[in-house]
């Protein structure tokens, strides 16, 4: 049976795909085209907007403050939701019906779907309630930091619970059989097996942490200003500029490079893999 898609088949494809495409990469693409607006009273396309940029402060604080948020966030996170990945996959009850079949997704599934204000709004109301109470808790950094460990787990548990689905169950069997106990079976079975969805979920929780206003917004204080509180306040302030622009091309920039080393990073692996004897 031939595989050749049809010409006709490509051609509707293309139709539909191209205009998707400018409009998700247009807007991105504007950004950046007017982040290298001229300087004061010269003209062409120019890096002034970089300059003024890289010279304020406030804006290396904040962007300090997200790179800790980030890194932090997404390190616990990619820890504990692979633990809860790996916990509801292997230890659910086969036999169970109905409701409690869907225990595990409904786990891992009701954070994600749950509105961004609504679950901003959940946080602030139980960080006041710990601080009234004990003193603990006040709003800064760690709030923010815990927050979004909270809303990132459930997208790494996402990941690897689907990676470790689709594996023969025999698999850990076998890990048994060869004497290897819990602890060795995890890590030198499981912990290889789904490595491309715990890298992805470090990656995806990077990007999660720096994009998030919403949550960040209900649980910072006067101290903690990442850079998407930055950017919506200079915006109240003094509307869309160069450097606000800039400022957005860098954040894009960064994406994209996360996205590429991943891709690599699968890429190399795969080709490892299909290099092994068989």
């Amino acid at each position: 049976m031939s595989n050749v898609v049809p010409k006709s088949v490509r051609t509707g494809l293309a139709v539909i795909s191209w205009p998707v495409y400018v409009l998700l990469y247009t807007p991105l693409a504007m950004v950046a085209y007017y982040s290298l607006a001229p300087a004061p009273l010269q003209t062409g396309h120019s890096l002034h907007a970089y300059g003024v940029l890289f010279g304020d402060g406030e804006v290396g604080a904040a962007l300090q403050r997200s790179l800790i948020l980030a890194l932090g966030s997404a390190a616990i996170s990619t820890c504990l939701g692979t633990l809860l990945g790996y916990g509801l996959c292997r230890f659910r009850n086969a036999n169970a019906k109905g409701v409690l079949a869907a225990v595990p997704s409904l786990i891992i599934y009701t954070p994600i779907i749950m509105p961004a204000i609504v679950f901003g709004i959940a946080e602030l109301t139980f960080f006041n309630l710990i601080h009234s109470a004990t003193g603990l808790l006040a709003a800064g950094l760690g709030t923010m930091l815990i927050a979004h460990i909270t809303f990132q787990v459930p997208y790494v548990a996402l990941t690897v619970y689907a990676r470790l689905a689709g594996l023969d169950p025999n698999l850990f069997e076998a890990s048994h059989d060869l004497y290897a106990n819990g602890i060795k079976s995890f890590l030198f079975l499981t912990v290889p097996i789904v490595q491309p969805a715990i890298v992805g979920g470090f990656l995806l929780g990077i990007t999660l942490s720096i994009d998030d206003y919403t949550i960040s917004f209900f649980t910072s204080g006067p101290g903690s200003v990442t850079l998407p509180l930055y950017i919506y306040g200079a915006i109240a302030k003094k509307g869309i500029s160069p450097e606000i622009n800039a400022l957005g091309t860098l954040m894009i920039v960064t994406i994209i490079v996360l996205a590429l080393v991943y891709f690599f990073f699968s890429r190399s692996r795969d080709r490892r893999a299909r290099m092994l004897p068989t």
